[in-house]
């Protein structure tokens, strides 16, 4: 009976295992599996954390409060366990998320390894309990009963840990799989001798520059890329066996990096023929941890073609082409290739836009290259940063040998890149989206872009930036600042860096009453389009944090 009982009382546990491993899996997958993020996560929302470690403490309490002559405390404790239990299964119930839950074979590959790790925890239980009782073999029922309850407080108190273990127990795994998806990419890549590859990274602007240079380059190009975000190995590794056809002439590959040498992984297997660097900037601090790190690794893209330069001998001089955004003041100050072509607005860039006029339907601008060749050209997209991106795009098709006459056509047809200050008119109300994510210059070019809008109530709506390191609160203050001096409405959302951001506004002398503070993006998002309601207005959304940094 008492065997049955205790196998009653697991049941419990393994919903709460099922629903615990599922949000804390989804967490993992939003942290690209890197151990780095889920930590980060798990310490940021270490309350939830702290009430499984409560739930071992109140049953150690039960234990030893079963000889007290009172019963009051093991009833209370016995309470507080159960409130508990009750808690964490109602926080780790489904809930709507930014970015769903994909249930990949790797996921079902880390919750065999669950399986396996929980089999394991429950043996441990039962088999501690068998050592610590020897002699008592005529309870044999009632010790492994006692031994699954073990087990299931141990496995109650570590689960927020096991995805992490498990993670690590399949790296190995993971890692020859990943190899040979790699090496069928580069086999693929082999068999297209005459692919030109196009490498494109930075710190901000890399996915603007890859969809322009695309459109432009396909005025004279069979042109593939790597779609949306795709700008990690096994990202690029997915478009090229499941995209690359034998017919594209030019593939050009986003480059994304976290971490000192992520540029170089890819390069090592992909071996790009040209390279864009669009900008150096302070991103992704909290794991580059500096400065010089985060240089390093995106000219990481620069050495990998001048490598593949040097192993062909330079036969063909200019084969290999790099390109650098001459406006980035840390490129300039760190020009690592005097060789490479520069563009931007910038005053002596080899390719340079100049006499830039924004109207109602759209920018006008002149490029001139590094031949003198002048044109003026036309997009309905603004911002002097959309210039920029597209005169870089421009400086690549040109020395790729597209005409000017021929990217004047092709400008005039750019859209907006998803999510990075894309505008939306929704009647009065025009939405600036830059919600894809946010750096400190980022940040100040959006809230440039806001300030053309003169006519229109201008309103912010923004979590803050992350991924910033120590800096973090220093760049969200002074992006507050920055926002002050734009902005007739100012709404924070969530708490992570709201203090930081709404002490710059304050100190800028903005108006308290016009800056408010909600929980989520819905309150935000009913609150934007209440105030001035009637009223042409552009609304900016600056930044959208996943679901792992709640």
């Amino acid at each position: 009976m008492f065997l049955i009982s205790a196998f009653v009382l697991i049941i419990p546990v393994l919903c709460l295992a099922f629903l615990g491993l599922r949000f804390y899996t989804h967490m993992l997958q939003l942290s690209s599996y890197q151990f780095q993020g889920y930590f980060r996560f798990m310490k940021t929302n270490w309350k939830r954390v702290l009430f499984h470690i409560l739930f071992l403490i109140f049953f150690v309490l039960v234990f030893f409060g079963a000889g007290f002559n009172s019963m009051a405390l093991p009833i209370v404790m016995l309470l507080a366990i159960l409130g508990i239990f009750i808690g964490l299964i109602i926080s780790y119930l489904p809930r709507e998320a930014k970015k769903k839950f994909v249930v990949t074979d790797r996921v079902k590959r880390l919750f065999i390894t669950y399986v396996v790790l929980t089999v394991l925890i429950f043996a441990l239980g039962c088999l501690g309990v068998r050592v610590t009782q020897v002699g008592l073999d005529e309870y044999g029922d009632v010790l492994f009963a006692v031994g699954l309850i073990m087990g299931a407080v141990i496995y109650v108190t570590v689960l927020p840990f096991i995805p992490a273990l498990a993670n690590l127990i399949n790296k190995p795994i993971e890692n020859r799989i990943n190899q040979g998806f790699i090496d069928d990419a580069v086999r693929i890549l082999k068999e297209h001798e005459n692919l030109r590859i196009i490498g494109i990274t930075g710190s901000y602007g890399k996915t603007s520059v890859k969809y322009y240079l695309t459109t432009l380059l396909s005025e004279g190009f069979r042109v593939l890329m790597t779609p949306e975000s795709y700008n990690t190995p096994m990202g690029i590794v997915r478009t090229i066996r499941e995209h690359m056809q034998p017919t594209h002439e030019v593939f050009v590959c986003e480059m994304g990096a976290r971490h000192l040498h992520d540029i170089k992984e890819i390069t090592d297997f992909v071996h790009p023929d040209d390279g864009i660097v669009t900008s150096i900037g302070y991103q992704h601090l909290e794991t580059f941890h500096s400065l010089e790190n985060i240089i390093s690794t995106k000219y990481e893209l620069l050495d990998a073609v001048d490598e593949k330069e040097k192993a062909e001998g330079g036969k063909v001089p200019g084969k290999h082409l790099k390109f650098v955004n001459g406006d980035n003041e840390i490129i300039r100050n760190n020009m690592k290739y005097p060789d490479a072509i520069t563009y931007g607005l910038s005053e002596g860039c080899d390719f340079r836009a100049t006499d830039i006029k924004v109207t109602g339907a759209g920018t006008t601008f002149t490029v001139t290259s590094k031949t003198g060749e002048s044109s003026e050209f036309n997009t309905k997209l603004v911002g002097r940063h959309n210039v920029e991106n597209i005169v870089g795009a421009i400086a690549a098709a040109n020395s790729l040998g597209i005409p000017m006459t021929k990217l004047r056509m092709a400008v005039r047809r750019l859209q907006s890149v998803p999510h990075r200050l894309e505008l939306v008119k929704h009647g009065n109300v025009s939405i600036l989206d830059d919600a894809y994510n946010s750096n400190p210059n980022g940040a100040k070019v959006a809230l440039e872009t806001l300030a053309l809008f003169e006519d229109s109530v201008k309103i912010l709506v923004t979590p803050g930036m992350v991924e910033l390191g120590e800096k973090e609160d220093e760049y969200n203050k002074d992006f507050g600042a920055q926002a002050a001096g734009v902005c007739d409405y100012i709404i924070l959302v969530g708490d992570k860096n709201s203090a930081s951001i709404k002490k710059g506004v304050e100190e800028a002398g903005f108006d308290p009453e016009k800056l408010f503070v909600k929980s989520t993006f819905t309150e935000a998002s009913k609150l934007m389009y209440e105030l001035d309601a009637g009223r042409e207005k552009v609304i900016l959304l600056e930044n959208d944090l996943p679901d792992n940094y709640k």
